[in-house]
């Protein structure tokens, strides 16, 4: 007998034209492990999957370890399997109640015997020594296990189980960190770039550069081919699609190409649990909103959200406190994230992680209507680009480039200014009036140029530190490529003040006209370094570089150089367009030091920029992320409460009420009297 909620999900399904893929909003994960294939409690589970308004599951299928009776000897079954189906047990159980399954693989590294048998189809180092994770053996993405014997698996899988489609938790292979001197690489990289495999990680060996683009390749390569084997195996939507990182520099660090990927991905599967403490519970809405500004908002990009404890620390049989997971969750749902719960083991003697993800889950279920088929609105774009965290950011990424942007991003969100990321190749097309290049160092020519023509038709630009001093490569140039824009030039030669790092220093910004919101102060605190420029009389420079002076002992600590004529902010007006310089790197010192005169600097450019153009206005206490979405004729404001215990170090134990807030768009104002975790408000 079918259950009514199951036989309500059939019948869905059936009048729904959409592929399953772009309806399942709710998702459930319990990895599996080696010993749970003997007391697996599919009833309990199922029971779960209902409580939790679960549409989809992922289902631990094969690779690393398989749990099915696989019929390939090599093929390592679960310990405990004992020639059970679990795979085919959970994915009959799933469909019978109306859930979509994906089967998930674990491909990049296998056993000894394994290794033995196919010595060729594995990573070596430059000593010809295979290279291991543990005790199991790195298969090269470039050999026949990827081309040949992975594909059989998948079929194999398909053809027994049937599953809706297929995810990999480590389709990318051997990360940036490592070389692989296996003779496919050698051979495979010597036709496409006419070179040797480099000898080291060396970013101005043009065989290094060249080796770098090679990977990237391959792995969408890598995507289309998966694809059509899951496809001709399973029918058209049958997809394949691989786990996804919400950071840039990761997926930077595993050859995943975001928006490459994202053009070619029906859904994005995002592999990023956790929050870290530089970031807070914000990024997770600033993830979402990248994801989709690439993947496009019609498409679903569901993340794994652990309810273990996931950091700091990784005890995965531990509940992680529910205010943490549940925040978690919430900022990302916030910004068109589908929330996904993820458990490691099918049994647990913590019991408490079971009880986090229903009532958001119920919620969303409750809710969803208002959070899908809507539309971002925003009036600031905040540019991004994978080619400038590979060759500016090269091997200090979190310093160069991470760390701009987070800094920018908290302002932002302090100041409650709804802002989207933009794909430095997506400026001409962005619905935005205003971009900020948080040090994009690396430019090419055509992304100048590209930036030169926004500016022209009156779009407004903000742009920091190094932004365009290098080419596309990391080389740098004698002058900024929009040096026109920016109305400042490198000397010649160029000069630098103090030492070439980014650690902080006793130096202060003296403003030379006054700023709303700094009328008691002439200075701010700055501590990084600038160097000399030359600026244009057609440019205001409203702040000045106080050099160094000592800290200790304090009778020293006077200005030997109150004033200067060295420039931290450069504004200038081209047409009905603002552009505001800051050679000095206000947003990477937020991010690192979190001092209220940065945010509050950062903000004030931004609303000095866009004058009256603020699409929303949010008024109350507490720290509050804004996110401004349009349905129809409606507006759909989500706030979500970050005032916490916790708010730049996880994890978070207690949530802290924030009101009375007012929320005003286009002259209607809703007051809600006080926000827990979250609000959704709808203006009709």
């Amino acid at each position: 007998m079918i259950e009514r909620r199951t036989f309500l999900q059939l019948a869905l399904a059936q009048s729904n034209p959409l592929p399953w893929y772009r309806r399942a909003y709710r998702w459930g994960q319990t990895n599996i492990t080696e010993n749970d294939p003997p007391n697996y409690d599919i009833p309990w589970w199922r029971n779960h999957w209902k409580e939790t308004k679960t549409q989809a599951v992922i289902i631990n299928a094969g690779g690393i370890v398989a749990y099915y009776p696989s019929n390939f000897p090599l093929h390592h079954r679960a310990q405990f399997l004992n020639n059970r189906d679990l795979l085919g047990e959970l994915t009959a159980a799933a469909h019978k109640d109306g859930l979509f399954v994906m089967a998930r693989m674990d491909s990049n590294r296998v056993a000894e015997d394994f290794y033995q048998a196919h010595p060729s189809w594995f990573c070596y180092d430059k000593a010809g020594e295979p290279i291991r994770a543990a005790d199991k053996y790195v298969t090269c993405i470039n050999s026949a296990y990827y081309n040949e014997y992975l594909p059989q698996v998948l079929r194999e899988i398909i053809d027994r189980t049937r599953p809706d489609g297929v995810t990999d938790n480590s389709w990318a292979g051997l990360s940036r960190d490592t070389i692989c001197y296996c003779e496919n690489c050698k051979n495979k990289f010597g036709l496409a770039a006419g070179l040797a495999l480099p000898e080291t990680a060396n970013w101005d060996d043009e065989a290094y550069r060249q080796w770098i683009l090679w990977n990237y390749h391959r792995r969408i390569e890598l995507w289309e081919f998966n694809n059509k084997v899951t496809t001709a195996a399973g029918g058209p939507h049958c997809i394949w699609s691989g786990m996804n990182s919400g950071s840039v520099t990761q997926q930077a660090n595993s050859f995943r190409d975001l928006r490459e990927l994202a053009k070619r991905a029906e859904i994005m599967m995002l592999d990023h649990q956790r929050r870290d403490d530089s970031t807070g519970f914000q990024q997770n809405g600033d993830t979402g909103k990248r994801v989709h500004g690439v993947l496009g908002w019609d498409k679903l990009a569901p993340e794994s959200m652990a309810m273990y404890q996931s950091g700091p620390g990784y005890f995965r049989l531990a509940a992680k406190p529910a205010a943490e997971a549940r925040m978690w969750m919430i900022a990302g749902i916030a910004a068109g994230i589908q929330p996904w719960w993820h458990y490691i083991a099918a049994r647990h003697e913590d019991r408490r992680m079971h009880q986090t993800a229903q009532p958001v889950m119920a919620w969303h279920e409750k809710n969803e209507r208002l959070l899908i088929n809507r539309e971002p609105v925003a009036t600031v774009g905040l540019v991004w680009s994978q080619r400038n965290t590979d060759f500016f950011g090269r091997d200090h990424a979190d310093a160069r480039v991470d760390a701009p942007y987070t800094g920018w991003m908290h302002s932002l969100v302090r100041a409650r200014i709804p802002y989207l990321p933009v794909h430095i190749d997506d400026i001409a097309t962005a619905n935005v009036k205003l971009i900020i290049l948080p040090n994009i160092g690396a430019l090419s020519d055509r992304q100048a140029n590209s930036i030169r023509v926004w500016v022209g038709k009156g779009g407004h630009l903000i742009a920091t530190g190094e932004t365009s001093l290098y080419n596309e490569w990391g080389d740098p140039r004698k002058d900024y490529a929009l040096a026109d824009l920016f109305h400042a030039h490198r000397p010649t030669p160029p000069q630098r003040l103090g030492k070439e790092s980014y650690a902080e220093q006793h130096t202060y910004l003296r403003f030379t006209q006054p700023l709303p919101g700094f009328e008691e102060t002439d200075i701010i605190p700055y501590g990084g370094q600038l160097a000399p420029l030359t600026v244009d009389p057609a440019a205001k420079v409203p702040l000045t570089y106080i050099p160094p002076f000592p800290t200790y002992p304090p009778e020293t600590s006077w200005m030997r150089q109150p004033v200067t004529n060295i420039p931290g902010l450069i504004t200038s007006e081209h047409g009905n367009a603002k552009v505001a310089f800051l050679p000095a790197d206000i947003d990477r010192r937020y991010a690192l030091q979190h001092l209220p005169d940065h945010g509050n600097l950062l903000a004030h450019i931004v609303k000095t920029t866009l004058a009256t153009d603020l699409p929303i206005k949010v008024e109350g206490p507490g720290l509050i992320d804004v996110h401004l979405y349009r349905q129809g004729t409606k507006h759909i404001v989500h706030l979500v409460n970050l005032t916490s215990t916790a708010t730049w170090r996880a994890p978070l134990e207690e949530l802290i009420p924030v009101g009375p807030i007012k929320v005003t768009i286009n002259a209607r104002t809703i007051t809600v009297p006080s926000i827990l975790d979250h609000e959704l408000l709808v203006f009709e």
